[in-house]
């Protein structure tokens, strides 16, 4: 799933002053897109999500953090809109954070990256914002630390590819959400669909992947992702044969 609405995109003035213009926040449209995603998800997909990881770019935790209200909320009225009064059970799913699904760490996604190259993301501060009771401190992050600065934008799509594999392989018996940023899900459609280049994401977005599990001892057989729906609202894309045509 992509992020919701970021800041910088509605009101352009907003990195004159701010202190880290490399990590905006969201709008409040962005906090209700993300609750109604959430919403959508829990009622229409037809199976329960057990895990989330959350790229650490402010907007994507606070996209999660209205995503996972939605899909652990006890009662959900209707008429909410956002997290704001949503009683949940936290047993339902659990979050961590997850430095693979960041931004793409380069001039093409950051316009204003860090002077001293320095993200500043502190981890505990972030934690705080996830719905209390769905941390998972014991789950071990596949990216240890960030990308480093000025990674190619191939570099950073094997990267997504990579991540969305792994993570599945470490925990193949669950549903997963991954949230995280625009190319993210690019990938995770174009990686699995042979032939065809992304080159649009609305936001909130979510790409669906599944795939087999043999659970034949004495390892499990994974088969490869299939993407279902790829064609869904939000998600626009062309034949790769096209963009070497020069029709785009």
């Amino acid at each position: 799933m992509r992020h919701g609405d970021r800041i910088d995109n509605f009101e352009p003035l907003w990195v004159s002053t701010a202190a880290r213009p490399w990590d905006p926040p969201l709008i409040q449209d962005g906090r209700v897109r993300a609750f109604c995603a959430g919403r959508k998800i829990r009622t229409q997909l037809g199976f329960p999500i057990h895990r989330a990881f959350v790229s650490p770019f402010l907007r994507c935790i606070q996209t999660a953090a209205e995503v996972v209200s939605a899909l652990c909320a006890v009662d959900d009225d209707p008429n909410a809109t956002n997290s704001d009064g949503v009683s949940i059970d936290p047993s339902k799913l659990k979050v961590s954070i997850e430095y693979g699904l960041c931004e793409m760490l380069n001039r093409e996604a950051i316009r204003i990256p860090p002077k001293d190259g320095e993200w500043g993301f502190n981890l505990s501060e972030l934690e705080s914002m996830l719905p209390e009771g769905t941390l998972d401190h014991t789950v071990e992050r596949v990216y240890k630390e960030l990308p480093q600065w000025e990674e190619t934008v191939l570099g950073a799509r094997n990267r997504y590819a990579q991540i969305i594999k792994e993570l599945a392989d470490k925990h193949p018996s669950e549903n997963l959400l991954l949230v995280t940023h625009a190319e993210g899900v690019g990938v995770a459609v174009s990686a699995f669909l042979e032939g065809i280049t992304v080159y649009e994401v609305d936001y909130c977005t979510f790409a669906q992947l599944r795939r087999s599990i043999s659970s034949q001892e004495p390892s499990l057989a994974a088969g490869e992702f299939e993407v279902l729906n790829p064609g869904q609202t939000g998600i626009r894309y062309m034949p790769s044969s096209s963009i070497a045509d020069g029709a785009i």
